[in-house]
């Protein structure tokens, strides 16, 4: 489903030390469970935007998860350009 960033248990590791949370308080506040109840992704905000995109940036690029670091390369699905718009940065 596009938006799902599904998060495997070493990223709930990082992400959680990264925002200095507990393990338990991050998935509780901060997690839902896929459709198929086969783990846990990310929650959004209530557009529907990343909960961690601000201001144009990643508020956990230490702790991104690899679905994130690969986007859009390895996270992509018929349409996704009018749902998800990469920012461009340039390259010195």
């Amino acid at each position: 489903m596009p938006g799902f960033v599904k998060i495997t248990e070493a990223e709930i590791t990082a992400i959680s030390a990264h925002l200095k949370l507990s393990e338990a308080d991050f998935i509780k506040e901060f997690t839902r469970l896929t459709p198929q109840r086969t783990g846990l992704a990310l929650i959004d905000k209530p557009d529907g935007e990343c909960f961690y995109l601000e201001n144009g940036g990643c508020l956990l690029q230490d702790a991104k998860p690899a679905q994130c670091v690969g986007f859009p390369n390895t996270w992509n699905y018929p349409g996704w350009q009018k749902t998800c718009r990469a920012i461009p940065i340039e390259i010195p």
